[in-house]
């Protein structure tokens, strides 16, 4: 690959200038039931930092433990796509995931004092309605967006699912639905642009089939599940038996079979609703992924399964391709993510041995920082005058400041804590940096920040140069605690 070609597909991999980050303007609460568990819940989204991403945390549990959204940590997809991780298992997200995609949100920690998020009415729109109260707030982050740049094929011969993800200057999803029912039919549904979710998409609740509904039931599957939060297709030849007995169960007078074979539990929103529902799941597994996608997704029957696996093989590509874009992108007329002023007030250190300028990159696993290095650097009187060289562990101090930032923004309250190093290793010195540099500062953790240990690796750039490289563990500390 040459230079030009390298630098093309850098540039398609990471798009992070289109728009920033957003989160919650204030918390909000919602109280339903569990499809599958039938137990009351209250959830409730909170506002986060930049990077934070999605996560949910089980406050019913001791240390009320954290999982992120995020294909790994998915663990059954039977009836709904469940998450679990650090003992914190949540089941049935994907309706939640999708509002918060198909609005626009991308940092929110979400609390609940059960194991499954509401079912509501079986679509996104009461999640819709509660992000709407809370508003939506613009945050000083860029949101970094990969573009697909060759197909991403997936395909289950025993489900006969198909799944292609196509080049697309936008992000778009085709969903087609073939259930071999001559009542449902085959069914197409289609966003083109993802301001259309929250009309076309978000309303349209979730189906089953008649003959599921009863077997679901009858195994006591289904122990939060009644007719206002299911689309009930017939499939068959229903007696006046059944239908008393699902009267009853459901508590309701009468139960009857519409023409067009859908119960009469509720009217459809749209002809197509079912297909639309898919697409919904769709959404809303995919950004398990990880990564906010430019592609074009074309879903032929798919489920929480293959949606799942589809996600995986999304977030392989893009882990696979995206050492070509690795090196930071610096544009000094890109207004940064914190400046001085912020950074000087989240970290401890002040003039003269603060050595980040500004903050351009931050998620919940890297942060890229910049040093300008100038010839009135108190340190050049001394190393050297006549050779000026910025120091080696001054490097690797400036890289565990930046450092400090990604640790904290990972934290709640970070004015309450410090960082401090514990271990350096694995250090290179790779090219010498001078006056006049602009050092980019790269820190990626390299495994989850767990009991306020922070390992991370940590590239100093300058240009597309690498000048330095090191291992850090850091360990973050409570101010009352030192």
């Amino acid at each position: 690959m040459t230079k030009s070609e390298a630098k093309k597909k850098a540039d398609t991999l990471s798009v992070g200038n289109h728009t920033n980050q957003h989160t919650l303007k204030n918390s909000v609460t919602l109280n339903g039931v569990g499809l599958h568990t039938g137990k009351e819940v209250t959830m409730t989204m909170k506002p986060a930092n930049p990077g934070h991403g999605i996560r949910f945390q089980r406050v019913d549990l001791p240390d009320q433990p954290i999982v992120k959204a995020d294909v790994d940590y998915v663990v059954d997809t039977s009836r709904g796509t469940t998450i679990e991780h650090n003992g914190a298992r949540v089941s049935t997200i994907e309706h939640t995931m999708a509002a918060l995609v198909g609005l626009g949100v991308d940092n929110v920690l979400i609390e609940l004092n059960g194991p499954e998020v509401p079912i509501l009415d079986g679509s996104s729109q009461q999640f819709m309605d509660a992000i709407d109260s809370a508003g939506i707030d613009e945050q000083e982050a860029r949101r970094v967006i990969y573009s697909i740049d060759s197909n991403i094929h997936y395909y289950d011969p025993v489900k006969k699912v198909d799944m292609l993800a196509l080049p697309s200057n936008e992000y778009q999803v085709t969903a087609l639905i073939d259930f071999n029912s001559p009542v449902l039919g085959t069914q197409h549904a289609a966003l083109k642009h993802i301001d259309d979710f929250r009309t076309e998409i978000g309303p349209c609740r979730t189906f089953c089939f008649l003959h599921e509904l009863e077997y679901l039931l009858d195994n006591n599957l289904i122990k939060g599940g009644d007719l206002s939060n299911a689309i009930v297709v017939v499939d068959k030849v229903v007696d006046a038996a059944e239908l008393e007995r699902l009267a009853r169960i459901f508590n309701k007078q009468k139960i009857e079979v519409k023409q067009e074979g859908i119960l009469n539990n509720i009217q459809l929103h749209f002809t197509n609703e079912p297909a639309r529902h898919k697409l919904l799941d769709v959404v809303g597994d995919l950004a398990l992924a990880g990564h906010a996608i430019k592609a074009h997704i074309i879903a032929s029957r798919p489920g929480h399964a293959t949606n799942v696996e589809f996600a995986k093989k999304i977030k392989q590509y893009i882990r696979k391709n995206k050492h070509i874009a690795d090196i930071p992108h610096y544009d000094p007329s890109q207004e940064a993510i914190y400046d001085i002023m912020h950074i000087a007030k989240v970290l401890p250190h002040k003039y003269p041995f603060l050595f980040v300028d500004k903050i351009i990159e931050l998620s919940d696993n890297h942060v890229v920082g910049v040093k300008s290095v100038t010839f009135n650097e108190h340190f050049f009187q001394g190393h050297f005058p006549g050779n000026p060289v910025m120091p080696g562990v001054l490097q690797i101090e400036a890289l565990a400041q930046t450092g400090g930032i990604l640790a904290l923004n990972n934290i709640a309250d970070p004015e309450n804590y410090d960082t401090y190093f514990l271990k350096i290793d694995k250090v290179k010195f790779k090219q010498i940096v001078r006056p006049g540099d602009t050092l980019i500062l790269k820190l990626e953790l390299l495994s989850p920040i767990r009991r306020g240990i922070c390992e991370m690796k940590g590239t100093a750039y300058v240009g597309n140069k690498l000048a330095t490289e090191a291992e850090l563990v850091a360990q973050l500390i409570r101010k009352d605690k030192r």
